[in-house]
């Protein structure tokens, strides 16, 4: 057998027999080494790396219909509203349980809602599962609020910065339409959603798509922050607070919206009692 596996002839197949069964070239590559038909190890090691670093695995069925109901989605036509099942089976030439599974995904990931009998609607909802874990890692409230100062001390004031560079007109008018919200509301609720807003607002005119996707993840986390905040001290300090962040906004001017922000998040945590500690688990 080692007489035969040392001719070139059959060392060359034995590499094409790798690409169909890497158990094999293992094997392969022990005989030949043991019969001193391998004289370069590397080799072999480098062309195993490529050819692994090579393959890729093709999307699964249903990971094909998830994207191709997400393009659906994003269709100006669709109003919010998919087609049927059976429908989307017909478009798509794949079976209704395969359109059902890539549903269920893009459902539990909070980009559809699927009610019985009403079929499935497009929602924004990507910040469901994210406060689902967060409130089962972190059961105790005051601990997630603590937790949640300490991101958005880590990610608020590279949005304020990002978004005194690239902010557009119309992002700084929605920005300073919800700052007047928050001027003239008159109850919490309207507060805590104001705030929200211009928050959210920043995040999203920082022009990075991650950084406005973990603001929205965080709504949940961030409107009973603010609930709470709200219910122990009025609204001025906040309304100051935003106006300085909003003009450094106007102005342009990134490491002030950075430094204004940050002052006010070291506002919002002593007005929820949340004092910093540097104790480890």
């Amino acid at each position: 057998m080692f007489s035969v596996l040392s001719s070139e002839r059959h060392v060359k197949l034995g590499m094409h027999q790798w690409a169909r069964d890497s158990h094999g070239f293992w094997l392969f590559l022990l005989i030949n080494q043991r019969c001193g038909c391998v004289q370069n190890w590397s080799d072999h090691l480098i062309n195993l790396f490529i050819m692994l670093t090579t393959i890729k695995r093709p999307p699964s069925l249903v990971e094909a219909v998830c994207v191709r109901i997400i393009d659906l989605a994003r269709t100006p036509t669709t109003a919010g509203r998919l087609p049927t099942e059976r429908d989307m089976s017909a478009q798509f030439g794949v079976s209704r349980s395969v359109v059902r599974e890539a549903a269920k995904r893009l459902e539990l990931q909070g980009l559809l809602e699927i009610r019985q009998g009403s079929g499935m609607t497009v929602v924004d909802k990507l910040h469901k599962p994210l406060s689902s874990a967060v409130h089962m890692l972190v059961p105790d409230e005051k601990q997630r609020l603590f937790q949640l100062t300490e991101v958005r001390f880590a990610l608020e004031p590279e949005n304020a910065r990002l978004a005194a560079e690239r902010a557009t007109a119309a992002d700084l008018k929605k920005i300073k339409a919800a700052h007047e919200r928050l001027e003239q509301s008159q109850d919490v609720e309207t507060q805590v959603l104001a705030d929200m807003e211009f928050h959210c607002l920043i995040a999203e005119a920082s022009g990075n798509k991650i950084g406005s996707l973990l603001m929205q993840s965080l709504s949940d986390l961030l409107q009973t922050s603010l609930s709470h905040g709200y219910r122990l001290v009025t609204k001025d300090q906040a309304v100051g607070d935003h106006r300085e962040i909003f003009d450094a906004l106007v102005h342009g001017h990134g490491d002030a919206a950075a430094a204004a922000m940050k002052n006010h998040l070291l506002h919002a945590r002593d007005d929820l009692g949340l004092k910093k500690t540097s104790s480890r688990r």
